[in-house]
């Protein structure tokens, strides 16, 4: 019983790295090299039809859109649509039951827990890590995405300014940038030359993916083509914006370092504490463990960190 949280953990963590690990093991090489050149061009350089790779990739990145209302798991998809994961919705709900029911033969198998709290554990577990790994990969791709666009945008600015129309700019931005903005700006291009219009692919490029400035520029593309006016002076000053929103971030985030590490530390110090108990003196608890208040109490302290963490995040994460 004592080393039952630690023991939760380790599988929690373990469950991470395992799909890490597959997901290394079957993308990891083509990730890295899609990092440098782009899906898109690769797929072209093979000698595919152009409306074969833009069917692929448009496949590819609507799967998870329209499996994101399925009830319970819609918070799985709607993470792997932002991270853009190659696997298919049917293949992530295979690897979390899979997880899931390891952990479960685990539990009934070398721990003394019942198969009845054995199955929700495991379940709740694995969707856990799963979710855990999904946001991680969709924040690092957003994050790529966000600090890209700026230099996409001048790109775009550049070449509205010796004359380019603006399908050819964003034609430009999708063979010059890598992954993602590259790719994501190439299905835009290819949209175009089969007759969509631009304003609906970038307002779709915007709803698939959780940037801002993004908006923005669907926005500002939107109100020139009703208005009128210079596209090139438009883009210019909103790229000067999202660069100078970037760098304000950046400083924010430097600021804020020590206080952001401190509520973590804060956070997780009574954890970490608990650990060491557990690890120095096992039977520490021992003597109120039987008490009657000592589950009661034990729910009462997790739900006071869990409102302390959720606090500390709110008064350190400082929106830009």
């Amino acid at each position: 019983m004592a080393v039952a949280p630690l023991v939760f953990i380790a599988i929690f963590v373990g469950i991470f790295l395992a799909v890490e690990g597959v997901y290394l093991l079957a993308f990891g090489r083509s990730a890295r090299r899609d990092a440098k050149v782009n899906r898109r061009l690769t797929l072209l350089e093979k000698g595919e039809d152009p409306m074969e790779v833009l069917t692929q990739l448009r496949k590819e990145r609507e799967r998870h859109i329209n499996a994101a209302n399925a009830p319970l798991v819609a918070s799985l998809f709607d993470k792997a649509a932002q991270a853009n994961i190659p696997w298919s919705p049917r293949i992530i709900l295979l690897i979390t039951g899979i997880a899931g029911a390891l952990v479960f033969v685990g539990m009934v198998m070398f721990a003394d827990i019942g198969p009845l709290l054995s199955a929700p554990l495991a379940l709740g577990m694995s969707y856990g890590a799963m979710y855990v790994w999904l946001n991680s990969r969709a924040k690092k791709r957003l994050a790529r995405f966000e600090e890209q666009l700026p230099e996409a945008i001048e790109l775009m600015v550049r070449a509205l300014r010796i004359g380019h129309p603006f399908s050819s700019a964003i034609a430009l931005v999708a063979q010059e940038m890598p992954d993602p903005v590259g790719t994501e700006f190439g299905i835009i291009a290819d949209e175009a030359i089969y007759g969509l219009d631009i304003n609906d692919s970038l307002d779709r490029l915007a709803d698939r993916v959780a940037v801002p400035d993004l908006r923005f520029l669907a926005v500002a593309v939107a109100i020139q083509s009703q208005s009128g006016g210079n596209l090139a002076e438009i883009l210019a000053g909103l790229a000067a914006v999202v660069r100078s929103r970037f760098k304000l971030f950046r400083k924010v985030k430097a600021i804020t370092a020590e206080s952001r590490w401190s509520g973590w530390f804060l956070s997780a110090f009574p954890i970490l504490a608990l650990i060491v108990v557990q690890l120095i003196r096992p039977n520490y608890y021992d003597g109120v463990v039987d008490h009657p208040a000592f589950v009661p109490a034990t729910i009462v302290v997790g739900i006071m960190l869990a409102i302390n963490i959720v606090f500390m995040r709110m008064m350190v994460n400082i929106k830009v």
